[in-house]
Parts: C-alpha cells; structure tokens; sequence
C-alpha cells in the first residue's frame, strides 16, 4: 500500500539473515483506514529479538463542536436611520437632554460607575430613537 525500499518492509529476519519475512501488520478499523499515512519497519530498534519495529504515521482528525444553544444576542442599533436627517436631530435632542441631566446630579465621584451610567444613556436613547438593526435571514 505505502511504497517503501525492501528493508522497511520486513519485520522478522531468521537467525542466518538470509531469510526476511512481512509478519507483523497494523490493525485498524473501517472507519479510521483513511488516517493511516504511512506504515514502516525499523531494524534500528535492536531489543535482542528476531522482529523489527513496526511504525504507523497516523493523522488525527478532530470535529470541532458547533455551540449552537449558546448564541449570544447582540443589540445592533440601527445606525441607518442617522443619515436621515429628521432621525439625527432626534437623536441629538435626546442624548443631550440625558447628559444634562447627568450634569445635574454629578455626585458620582467612580470613574466605573460613571461610564456605566454613559453607556446606559447611551444605549437607552439609541434604543428609544433608532431601534434594533433586523438582520434579514437568507432564503435560497
């Protein structure tokens, strides 16, 4: 199956070296026949026996799993709608009437907390002014 010299084929030799013979094989199933990319003996590995080492180069073939139960839903923002420019005033409106009022009760003094409050504002106004982006699902 694996062209290789008469040397590498052998796996015993007789006491004399005048006879070699093929008796030592890999087993493999049905299924993993295909992984098997090469198979070879090596008279180098002396163990004070009359056999030589059989040797298999086997490639490994992993599936990778899908996570098809945890997809993560992201809020995409239709950001579309702000080269129009009735929905970007609107916007604007909005988002500076919010950070006004942040302005009013600056009495946070953690930098965390605060952008969690920005990003909140933030994401609360694009939600009231632009909406959700729908990604159209493709039907063939």
């Amino acid at each position: 199956m694996f062209p290789h010299r008469n040397i590498h084929k052998y796996t015993l030799t007789s006491p004399d070296m005048k006879i070699h013979n093929q008796i030592d094989h890999i087993l493999i199933g049905r299924r993993w026949h295909s992984s098997i990319r090469d198979v070879q003996s090596f008279r180098a590995s002396n163990c004070d026996t009359d056999r030589y080492l059989v040797v298999a180069n086997v490639r490994e073939r992993l599936a990778v799993s899908k996570q098809t139960t945890h997809r993560v839903h992201m809020e995409r923002f239709n950001l579309r709608k702000l080269n129009e420019l009735e929905h970007k005033e609107q916007y604007d409106v909005e988002i500076s009437n919010r950070f006004m009022a942040l302005e009013n009760l600056d009495t946070e003094v953690d930098v965390n907390k605060a952008w969690e409050t920005i990003r909140e504002n933030i994401k609360i106004t694009a939600k009231e002014s632009l909406g959700y982006y729908e990604l159209k699902k493709h039907i063939p």
